[in-house]
């Protein structure tokens, strides 16, 4: 899996106004790849394709360096108390993904550049809640390590983190282009986590991500380099054989981290959910996906602002979650898991 290089790249005229835009705009010059102006990071115009499906997929490889207006960051439950907003966006192409819907017509990948505002945001939100650790989610809204090494933002936010007192950094990725974060002084107030699955979900439902054995690479090189380790098991998904599949899933993790520190390792379940709008967009956009999304088979659950999802029947849930649960504690008993939903 080779590290993302955007095909198109939109500037905000007052992005330049920051470091991090200038040197992006530089960057891509050296690289030479398309460059062109957009007044507004919400507003990108123009993206190339016949119909609605190929702009989908060219914005996918588009990116956009803008400046992030809006400083209220949202909650972020149950992984953090807040979600920290340094890109917006995936090139991954992962079929189930909450993306799908709540990026509706803007699913290219933006990056902002005035990341001293949203600093300077964060350690407000700490000192209201000091002596208390304020968490902050650096992935709800992205694959931040999937365009990191172009921008190196996340590289700064850790380090930004590392000098905080009552702060901590979290986020999941599904690539495994993490050598230029193994040097950064997170001085452990990063945790690091990892999106991992039973073959049959890596296979069928992630196109476009670092293979199973890459991110295994990456999440041992983490570890090595300090940082608290993690791994999201999402989504949870019923398939033929899924049980030895999830077996099969641990034990490889198993054999991967032999040998290294796992103090304080944890893990995160979520089984797979969807929603109307998200099944109506992803059967627009992977037509010949095997994903299985019958609303007859599903139990109906309310979700924030009124908007509800289709999770497993409770019986089939509660089954998910023993298993799994039983296979963490058989080849991870310090482990400690932190949620199931």
């Amino acid at each position: 899996m080779k590290a993302f290089v955007p095909q198109l790249v939109y500037i905000e005229p007052r992005a330049l106004d920051y470091p991090l835009g200038r040197e992006l705009k530089e960057k891509f010059e050296k690289m030479g790849l398309e460059i062109r102006e957009t007044t507004s990071h919400n507003q990108v115009r123009g993206i190339p394709g016949d119909n609605e499906l190929q702009q989908y997929r060219n914005a996918k490889s588009t990116l956009v360096v803008g400046v992030r207006k809006t400083l209220k960051f949202d909650t972020s439950k149950p992984s953090a108390e807040y979600a920290i907003p340094l890109a917006t966006g995936c090139m991954g192409h992962c079929h189930y993904c909450y993306l799908q819907t709540t990026l509706g017509s803007k699913p290219y990948i933006r990056t902002y550049v005035n990341l001293d505002e949203i600093f300077e945001q964060a350690q407000k939100y700490m000192d209201e809640r000091k002596p208390e650790i304020t968490r902050f989610e650096a992935a709800c809204t992205s694959d931040i390590v999937g365009i990191d090494h172009l921008t190196h933002a996340l590289k700064k936010t850790i380090e930004f983190f590392g000098q905080s007192e009552y702060g901590q950094l979290r986020f999941v990725t599904k690539y495994h282009h993490v050598d230029h974060l193994l040097d950064a002084k997170h001085n452990g107030k990063t945790r690091f986590r990892f999106s991992v699955n039973a073959r049959y979900v890596i296979k069928n439902f992630e196109p476009g991500t670092s293979s199973f054995d890459e991110r295994l690479e990456a999440a041992r090189k983490v570890a090595q380099s300090g940082y608290p380790l993690g791994f999201i098991v999402a989504p949870i998904y019923i398939h033929e054989g899924w049980r030895e599949g999830y077996h099969e899933l641990f034990e490889r993790l198993s054999h991967s981290l032999e040998g290294i520190d796992l103090t304080g390792l944890s893990f995160e379940l979520i089984q797979h959910r969807f929603t109307k709008p998200a099944k109506n967009v992803i059967q627009k956009r992977y037509p010949k996906s095997k994903l299985e999304m019958d609303e007859e088979k599903r139990k109906y659950k309310w979700g924030r602002y009124g908007i509800g999802k289709y999770v497993y029947q409770t019986d089939e849930a509660k089954d998910l979650e023993g298993t799994i649960r039983g296979y963490i504690h058989s080849f991870f008993p310090e482990a400690e898991i932190q949620y199931f939903t």
